[in-house]
């Protein structure tokens, strides 16, 4: 159910369970889930650093729609995105549509060239079998 799916995108209990990549486990996730509030999440890599990023929540429209900022510490990424994440009940599935705007192309075509893809499609099976045990 939606709900259910929001609350795994906006609950700093629950995000870690499921937001990670192989071998990058999540390891901070501090947030003050409002319009307006920050947070700062992180991975830890194999090589014990830390991978760590800052945002802003600008809009929040439980359970439709989030709209927040990224911006890496070690700004790999080229600068902030900002990521705008919809969630549509179809009666039996929520789906869940991201989309990043990357501050250029060069920056957009940058992250498609890291395992960055990969890692989130590992983390969206890993919510897929979680929800279950969170309904």
């Amino acid at each position: 159910p939606r709900p259910l799916v929001w609350r795994a995108f906006t609950e700093a209990d629950l995000i870690p369970r499921w937001l990670w990549g192989k071998d990058s486990p999540m390891t901070v996730c501090d947030q003050d889930f409002r319009p307006g509030g920050a947070f700062r999440w992180g991975w830890t890599l194999p090589d014990g650093s830390l991978m760590a990023l800052n945002g802003k929540f600008l809009e929040i429209e439980a359970p439709a729609r989030l709209v927040h900022t990224e911006l890496f510490e070690m700004d790999w990424t080229g600068g902030e995105t900002v990521v705008t994440t919809r969630f549509a009940e179809d009666g039996v599935h929520t789906r869940v549509t991201p989309k990043i705007v990357y501050s250029s192309g060069a920056a957009r075509d940058a992250v498609m060239r890291t395992p960055m893809a990969d890692g989130m499609e590992e983390g969206y099976q890993r919510l897929d079998g979680l929800l279950p045990e969170w309904a």
